[in-house]
C-alpha cells in the first residue's frame, strides 16, 4: 500500500487503542492512519443514544483522542450520516482503504454492509473485524440450526464452541496522515447537557477513558470477584464490576475482561458466575440479531393484549424515586444521580413499574435508555422484556417481586437504602424497608412525617399483585 495513501480506521463502539483489531491491522500495513469517529444520528433505523450515554460518549471520545494524539495522530471527529461523511473524507484524502470493527445491532449491521458493498464497488478496500462480541450472533446455534431462546443451552453451546482469542496489543506508535482534514470540535457534537447541566453526579462517579476502564477491571478482580457468586445481588456491597458502560462503548473489550478474570485467581464458582454474565450480553445480542424489533415489540405476542395502563398517575413518582417503597426509590435515585443502577435493583424497579403500576415495559425501557450511561441496545430491551415476562427466557409474569422482602433479603443492613434515601436513614433496620409499618413514636423520633418528609406507598403491594395477576389470567395463561 502506498506510503502516502491513508487507511481510514472508522471507530464507533470500539473507543479504545488496546485490543482494537481494526486499528491493529491498519497499523500493520505501514500506511498513514486516519482514525475517524462519525456521530451519526441521521442514517435510517439507528437509535440515537440517550442523554446519559451521550455524556459518557463525550468523555470516552476525549480520552480516545488524547491517547491517539500521544501515539502520533489525533482523532478526526465528524457529524452526520456516515456514508456521505466517508465519501467526502475519501475524496479529500485519497484514502484507498477503510477498516472497521463490526457492529451487531441489526440496523447498524445493515448500514455497514451497504457502505461496504458501495465502497468496494468504487475500488476502496474494506476490512472488518470482530471486536465487540466474543462470537458472531449467527455462529452459536442449536442442534437444529436455530437461534437459542433460552440462556442455559446457549451457555453450554457457547462454552463448547467459543474460545475467546487473546487481546491484541496496542500500537506503540501510529503514523498520522499529514493531509488529515480539520476535525469538528468535540463540543459541537452536542453530547453534554447545558441548560440545565444535570451531570454533576455523573462527573463525581465516573471517568470514561481507557485507563479508567482498566482501573475498574483491576479493582473488581482485587476486591469484587471474591464472593461474586454469592454476593453480587447485594447492592450495598462491592461485588459488581461496574464495567458495563465501558463495554457499551468499547472503551474496554470483552476479550480483555474475559482473560483478565480468567487470570485473576478467583474461585471457580466466582469466575464461572461472572463469565456467565458476560455470556448473557452475548445471548442478548444473538436475540437482537434475530429479533430486530426487541425494543418496540413483545417477543411473545400474547402480551400485545395485556391491559397496560396508558397514563399512570404514578409514573413520575417512579422516575423520581418517590414511590414510598425505599428500595425502589433508592434505585431510581441512584439512576438519576449516577447514571447507573445495581442489577438486582434494576429488576426490582422494573418489576414495580410493570407489575405494580401496570405501565408498559416499553415506557420503562425508554426511561432507562435515556438515563443509563450503560444503556445497551440489546441488554436494555431484552432485560425489560425478561422482567415483564414477554421476552425470551423471561421471568414468569406471576413472579412479582415484593419490594419489601427483596430489600430485607438483599439490603439487610440498609446500607444501600440509607445512602440514596437519606430522609429515612435514622429508622432502625427492622422498619427501614417499610416505614409505613413503623410505630408513630419511632417515626416521630426519627423526624419522619409520612406524606410530608417521605411519601406513603403509592400502591398496596398485595392489591397491586392481585390486580396484575387477574389481568394476566385474562390472557388465557394460568402460569
Amino acid at each position: 500500500m502506498a506510503g502516502d495513501t491513508p487507511v481510514i480506521v472508522w471507530l464507533r463502539t470500539d473507543l479504545r487503542v488496546a485490543d482494537n483489531p481494526a486499528l491493529h491491522h491498519a497499523t500493520a500495513t505501514s500506511a498513514p492512519i486516519l482514525p475517524l469517529y462519525v456521530h451519526d444520528t441521521q442514517s435510517k433505523g439507528l437509535r440515537a443514544p440517550g442523554a446519559a450515554q451521550n455524556w459518557f460518549l463525550h468523555h470516552a471520545l476525549a480520552g480516545l483522542n488524547d491517547r491517539l494524539t500521544r501515539l502520533g495522530t489525533p482523532l478526526v471527529t465528524a457529524k452526520g450520516a456516515a456514508s456521505p461523511v466517508l465519501d467526502r473524507l475519501i475524496a479529500q484524502t485519497g484514502a484507498s482503504a477503510v477498516y472497521w470493527n463490526r457492529r451487531h445491532v441489526p440496523a447498524e449491521f445493515e448500514l455497514d454492509r451497504a457502505i461496504e458493498d458501495r465502497l468496494k464497488q468504487g475500488g476502496i478496500k474494506v476490512e472488518t473485524f470482530r471486536a465487540g462480541l466474543l462470537h458472531e450472533p449467527s455462529h452459536v446455534l442449536s442442534a437444529s440450526g436455530q437461534s437459542f431462546k433460552v440462556f442455559t443451552p446457549f451457555w453450554r453451546a457457547f462454552q463448547r464452541t467459543i474460545t475467546p482469542r487473546a487481546p491484541c496489543p496496542a500500537p506503540k506508535r501510529i503514523q498520522g496522515f499529514a493531509g488529515a482534514p480539520q476535525s469538528l470540535p468535540l463540543d459541537e457534537l452536542g453530547l453534554l447537557p447545558t441548560k440545565p447541566d444535570w451531570a454533576g453526579g455523573l462527573r463525581e462517579t465516573w471517568r470514561a477513558d481507557e485507563d479508567a476502564a482498566h482501573d475498574v477491571l483491576d479493582e473488581f478482580n482485587r476486591h469484587g470477584l471474591a464472593g461474586y457468586a454469592e454476593r453480587r445481588d447485594y447492592p450495598g456491597e462491592s461485588h459488581v464490576s461496574r464495567l458495563s458502560p465501558y463495554l457499551r462503548w468499547g472503551v474496554i473489550s470483552p476479550y480483555q475482561v474475559w482473560h483478565a478474570v480468567r487470570s485473576a485467581g478467583g474461585t471457580q464458582a466466582d469466575e464461572e458466575k461472572f463469565l456467565q454474565e458476560i455470556a448473557w450480553r452475548e445471548f442478548w445480542y444473538q436475540l437482537l440479531a434475530h429479533f430486530p424489533d426487541l425494543a418496540s415489540r413483545n417477543f411473545h405476542e400474547k402480551f400485545d393484549h395485556y391491559p397496560w395502563v396508558g397514563d399512570s398517575p404514578h409514573l413520575e413518582t417512579w422516575k423520581m424515586g418517590k414511590t414510598g417503597y425505599p428500595i425502589v426509590d433508592a434505585g431510581m435515585r441512584q439512576l438519576w444521580e449516577t447514571g447507573y443502577m445495581h442489577n438486582r435493583v434494576r429488576m426490582i424497579t422494573a418489576s414495580f413499574l410493570v407489575k405494580h403500576l401496570m405501565v408498559h415495559w416499553q415506557i420503562g425501557e425508554k426511561w432507562f435508555w435515556d438515563t443509563l450511561i450503560d444503556g445497551d441496545p440489546a441488554s436494555n430491551p431484552a432485560s425489560w422484556q425478561w422482567v415483564a415476562g414477554s421476552g425470551a427466557d423471561g421471568q414468569p409474569f406471576f413472579r412479582i417481586f415484593n419490594p419489601v422482602t427483596q430489600a430485607e433479603r438483599f439490603d439487610p443492613s440498609g446500607a444501600y437504602v440509607r445512602r440514596f434515601v437519606p430522609e429515612i436513614a435514622a429508622l432502625p433496620d427492622r422498619h427501614l424497608h417499610a416505614p409505613w409499618l413503623a410505630p408513630e413514636n419511632v417515626l416521630e423520633q426519627c423526624g419522619i412525617r409520612l406524606g410530608e418528609t417521605y411519601p406513603w406507598p403509592v400502591v398496596d403491594h398485595k392489591k397491586a399483585r392481585e390486580c396484575a395477576l387477574r389481568a394476566f389470567r385474562q390472557l388465557g395463561n394460568q402460569g
